[in-house]
């Protein structure tokens, strides 16, 4: 059972664990392959375009990780009438646009 609780954890099912793990282990072979091709001296645009995708490999972890996070925490808070969760998820939010 998926649940949060004022300890500010969340226990996540085997399925969500593993995607999110398998996310992490790629956007770190990426970072790996992007500093390797810093110390052989690689072409400047080749970097970049790693760098980019690293972006995009982040930025998907990051939708994943908050659809999860609205689905299951900010759901649960808001039948428990815990209104100031949409404070804290908005705030959240603005972190993620800058």
């Amino acid at each position: 059972m998926e649940h949060c609780c004022e300890h500010r954890t969340k226990q996540r099912s085997q399925e969500e664990y593993t995607a999110l793990i398998h996310r992490l282990s790629r956007i770190e072979g990426q970072v790996r392959g992007v500093r390797k091709m810093v110390e052989t001296d690689a072409y400047c645009t080749d970097i970049l375009t790693q760098v980019s995708a690293i972006q995009a490999a982040l930025n998907a972890f990051n939708r994943e990780l908050l659809s999860n996070h609205l689905r299951s925490c900010v759901a649960e808070d808001l039948r428990n009438g815990k209104d100031e969760t949409i404070d804290e998820f908005v705030q959240t939010l603005q972190k993620l646009m800058k």
